[in-house]
């Protein structure tokens, strides 16, 4: 197994430092660390260039985390990719542990493993929502990305016939990708924590964006239009559309908000009209 790591970056010197070194604290080293300069303004270039010689540094202007993993797997020499955001880190056995997973179960193109999550400085436990696992788990990704990015090696393939990360999705990018994959795929769940993540920063996109759902609707809206799914699949993902639809538009009509209200009704009123003909063919 020759792994690349792609860490993407935006303005995170001190974090991706720690990033980085714990990647090359690794017990089983990898074969290649790539870091992706999303346009940083701050000292990034400069610090890899300096002090991380070995490392490939790519740098581009400010397009958003999906365009920075895209252009560094597209780079990548080595079929297996690790992916490694900047303000996370890998505990020092991770490859080790991924390789001996991979060895035994050869067949399996995605792997990804426990947490340990760090809000402002404190250990936090996660929601049952949150819990991961391992096989089949496309309907338990659906509700919400149940794959931390910094979790997950990957080979190369699966992310060309996924057509990688989503880079018109300006967050929940890695929730589209993992449904993509994951109602073709089974994927490895390994049960101990192998990656730390931090939170509770002021960058982070899951607080820079209001209504996360609703890029969550737009994945699942293509997904359903691609007609690749099961039966099964095909339904358990238009109930969580029509789930999540009904919970914006709610939110949208509660706090007068027309232009969400103008953008969604409109498919949900589609979906219950694909429904209704649907039962009266049945009947």
């Amino acid at each position: 197994m020759q792994v690349s790591v792609i860490i993407p970056t935006y303005n995170r010197v001190q974090t991706l430092i720690r990033a980085i070194d714990s990647v090359l604290n690794q017990k089983s080293p990898v074969d290649e660390i790539i870091v992706v300069d999303d346009g940083s303004t701050d000292d990034t270039a400069n610090q890899i260039s300096r002090n991380y010689p070995n490392v490939k540094l790519i740098r581009q202007s400010n397009l958003g985390v999906s365009a920075a993993r895209n252009a560094g797997i597209k780079q990548a020499g080595f079929e297996w990719i690790a992916l490694l955001d900047s303000d996370d880190t890998w505990m020092p056995e991770k490859i080790s542990a991924i390789q001996q997973a991979q060895q035994a179960q050869p067949e399996i193109l995605l792997f990804h493993s426990e947490e340990i999550w760090i809000r402002n400085g404190v250990r936090v436990n996660p929601m049952n929502k949150h819990r991961k696992s391992g096989g089949w788990i496309f309907e338990h990704c659906l509700p919400l990305c149940v794959i931390s990015p910094s979790a997950a090696v990957v080979h190369q393939s699966l992310l060309q016939s996924a057509a990688y990360f989503d880079e018109t999705l300006p967050a929940c990018e890695d929730y589209d990708l993992w449904l993509k994959i994951c109602h073709q795929f089974p994927v490895a769940f390994l049960d101990r924590p192998l990656i730390t993540k931090y939170g509770g920063h002021d960058d982070q996109l899951s607080g820079q964006f209001w209504g996360m759902d609703r890029f969550r609707i737009r994945s699942l809206e293509r997904l359903l239009e691609q007609q690749q799914l099961t039966r099964q699949q095909y339904f358990a993902a238009e109930s969580m559309l029509t789930q999540k639809l009904n919970i914006l538009l709610n939110g949208a009509k509660k706090h007068s908000n027309q232009e969400v209200i103008d953008e969604f009704s409109p498919m949900l009123d589609r979906i219950k009209n694909s429904v209704n003909s649907q039962n009266s063919v049945a009947c």
